[in-house]
């Protein structure tokens, strides 16, 4: 016999778990199931991790920057070490995550889901029916269609590296490649980007990722642009990866190569046409309201929803949307307006709201306030060389249309832009606004 539930969940993430325990707490039956450790990306395999393996790198970076400077005495990474820190966050997840659930009335299972029927799954030869599906499975590392691409390790790989190899490839420019070349290197790796666009991380302004670049050179980052990677070869225990540039062909000897080019949702194991849920253009077709146009039983949030930015406090966004559509009828539409991104290099960058092609494409009228600021005290107390600002405010309504922020306190002064953007707010209040000083929030009135 089949379990019957009001509400099914696939995936146990961010977007996952705001579905479930919003839904269970207001009185309705709700199933969860994941074929993976309860956790979801952020939290094992993702952003969590990838933070806690950044605190000791720039950590470690902070001393170097401050030789000479009051701090002495060589400074170095025990990767080892470090991943028993990332560990000691990451590995009580996922019996922390499904003991939360249980403990709200929500039930769990282990296993691939797949659908069986409009309103119904099975989960490893078990039938799960409900009023309601929802989609909530994240991404995973898109398939280059390249041979030799099983000898690529992907995010969660990397985050579970027993040792640091000396020679690591990066194949991809975007957040993973930033990020975990900056970790990489850091700790005593050379490494080696291969992306096949003309620069890293398209979504940032190419001004900022420009003076960004500078420190790749200073850290020992070899970046390859317009770089495609062909094939890849085990030789004994390393790697050759053939690869085609303006150049022509190249090949790159590595202990490890990485899978930094993009990710997306796995849709062929849901057997998604046994549910009559319709994909347009490789997408989930999904209405305003985050539900199938062709199954109106099921709905999708964050990654595998694939509307708004890949990013997790989209997916919560995205789960307290379907909630109150699943509990209230459809009413409630997603807003993306102002969602802020950060790529945790060292130094970070970020960006809110829109670049100068897209104000212009718009059509709107502003004005571009535009600086590196190497020199100003927020930079120098870190002992950073690398830092610098670009903000676009609307002429006549005075509104933030966006900011793009490098520098040591990015990551953190983004979210302040990011209230001025999603809420409207002018140049003239941030101005009149008291930030604590000195802090990285208190250089906002000069970068206005």
């Amino acid at each position: 016999m089949s379990k019957t539930y009001d509400v099914i969940v696939i995936g146990s993430g961010t977007a996952a778990t705001t579905v479930a325990k919003r839904v269970s707490a207001a009185g309705r039956s709700v199933a969860v199931t994941d074929f993976r450790p309860y956790g979801g990306t952020c939290a094992l395999r993702g952003c969590d991790p990838k933070k806690m393996l950044i605190g000791g790198t720039s950590a470690a970076d902070h001393a170097r920057r401050m030789q000479g400077k009051g701090v002495e005495g060589d400074v170095r990474i025990d990767w080892h070490e470090l991943l028993e820190f990332k560990r000691g966050f990451t590995d009580p997840v996922p019996e922390k995550k499904e003991k939360s659930f249980s403990e709200s009335g929500i039930a769990t299972f282990h296993g691939q889901a797949r659908f069986v029927g409009p309103n119904a799954v099975e989960v490893d030869g078990e039938t799960l029916e409900a009023k309601h599906i929802v989609l909530a499975a994240g991404a995973e590392p898109m398939k280059l269609g390249i041979p030799g691409e099983e000898h690529l390790i992907d995010n969660k790989g990397f985050l579970e590296m027993e040792s640091l190899p000396r020679r690591i490839v990066l194949v991809g420019g975007g957040y993973i490649a930033a990020e975990f070349s900056h970790i990489a290197a850091r700790a005593g790796a050379e490494v080696t980007i291969l992306q096949h666009g003309e620069r890293m991380l398209k979504g940032f302004d190419p001004d900022l990722v420009g003076w960004l670049m500078e420190k790749y050179e200073e850290i020992g980052v070899t970046l390859h642009t317009g770089t495609e990677v062909k094939r890849i070869e085990k030789t004994g225990d390393a790697f050759r990866i053939t690869a085609a540039g303006d150049d022509g062909s190249e090949i790159f000897e590595a202990d490890l190569v990485v899978h930094a080019a993009g990710r997306k949702p796995d849709f062929e194991p849901l057997d998604l046409e046994a549910g009559g849920v319709e994909l347009r253009d490789g997408k989930l077709a999904l209405n305003e309201y985050l539900q199938s146009t062709s199954n109106r039983a099921v709905y999708a949030a964050g990654d595998t929803a694939q509307m708004g930015p890949p990013l997790t406090p989209v997916s919560n966004h995205d789960g307290n949307v379907v909630v109150a559509n699943l509990l209230e009828g459809n009413h409630s539409t997603p807003n993306y307006k102002g969602v802020p991104s950060v790529a945790f290099t060292l130094p970070s960058i970020a960006r809110v709201g829109l670049d100068e092609a897209e104000a212009h494409g718009q059509g709107l009228k502003f004005r571009m306030q535009c600086d590196r600021t190497p020199g100003w005290f927020s930079t120098r107390q870190q002992a950073e060389s690398v830092s610098g600002y670009k903000v676009l405010v609307e002429e006549g309504s005075e509104r933030i249309l966006g900011a793009h922020l490098l520098g040591p306190h990015a990551d953190e002064v983004i979210n302040v832009f990011t209230l001025a953007v999603r809420h409207g707010l002018t140049a003239d209040q941030l101005k009149d606004t008291m930030f604590a000083y000195p802090t990285g929030a208190s250089d906002i009135s000069s970068m206005l």
